[in-house]
């Protein structure tokens, strides 16, 4: 199994939610795990728990990563930082913009940039881009959010030609739902009425099945690289069809997002 192969791996938003789930099971297996977020009180948790190696740094903060990451041999890198803002591209203010793409698409190739090299040169790596369904189907709201993880999926199908010849998988791994704080996070809300309105009464994945997710394709033999895995509830599905009726001035919408 690969996992005898690798000695650390490096998670970047590994203070909460998938990040800290992903950061267990790789301390399970017996790696180095450097975790990597801006939340050092939730990361010394980490630490005490699992035995991570705390990393406070901004993803967005290049020359960080770039003194971090200078001296430092990382076999596994799993980009899970992101952040999401609400609205369309007629809600979007230039942070909301600005903040996704430096977070969710430009870190994940800097990080990339940085780890490759080394990957390439010892002949063995694996790169995890945590992306999302919002990558592959179209729904309302989420503009730069979806076009971050459309991103994120292009930059993963590249990293394979990038790498090719060389003993270095790359996979994406694509959630829908997960029950997270990441709707109390986007919408500004108390934890508990998010999970009243996204969780409650729904059969939700959970951040152990993307920690699963994660051990499967890393501990796949050497000879395989798995490229996508997309995560869905069962009771979830992408996609839809709206079509407007225009009668005057009044628009009627009919469909659902």
């Amino acid at each position: 199994m690969p996992f005898t192969d690798y000695k650390t791996a490096l998670v970047t938003g590994a203070a909460g939610g998938m990040g800290a789930a992903i950061t267990e099971r790789l301390c399970a297996k017996g790696l180095t795990v450097y975790a990597l977020s801006r939340n050092a009180e939730k990361l010394d948790e980490l630490a005490d728990r699992f035995g991570a190696i705390p990393q406070v740094v901004d993803v967005t903060d290049t020359d960080a990563l770039t003194g971090l990451l200078a001296d430092m041999e990382i076999d596994i890198l799993v980009n899970n930082a992101g952040v999401s803002r609400p609205g369309s591209i007629l809600q979007s203010n230039a942070f909301d913009i600005d903040e996704q793409i430096d977070v969710n698409l430009r870190a994940v190739l800097h990080l990339s940039r940085l780890v490759l090299p080394g990957m390439m040169e010892r002949d063995r790596g694996h790169i995890v881009n945590i992306g999302s369904m919002a990558g592959h189907y179209e729904f309302g709201g989420h503009i730069a959010y979806m076009a971050t993880k459309a991103a994120v999926h292009t930059v993963s199908r590249q990293l394979r030609v990038d790498a090719f010849g060389r003993r270095v998988r790359v996979t994406e791994i694509s959630p829908g739902r997960v029950e997270t704080d990441i709707f109390a996070k986007v919408e500004k809300i108390d934890p508990a009425e998010a999970k009243r309105k996204y969780y409650e009464g729904f059969e939700m994945p959970q951040v152990s099945d993307i920690a699963d997710a994660v051990e499967y394709a890393v501990g796949a033999p050497q000879y395989v690289n798995i490229g996508l895995i997309e995560l869905l509830p069962t009771l979830q599905v992408p996609g839809g069809l709206r079509t407007a009726r225009r009668e005057g001035d009044k628009v009627i919408l009919t469909g659902n997002k």
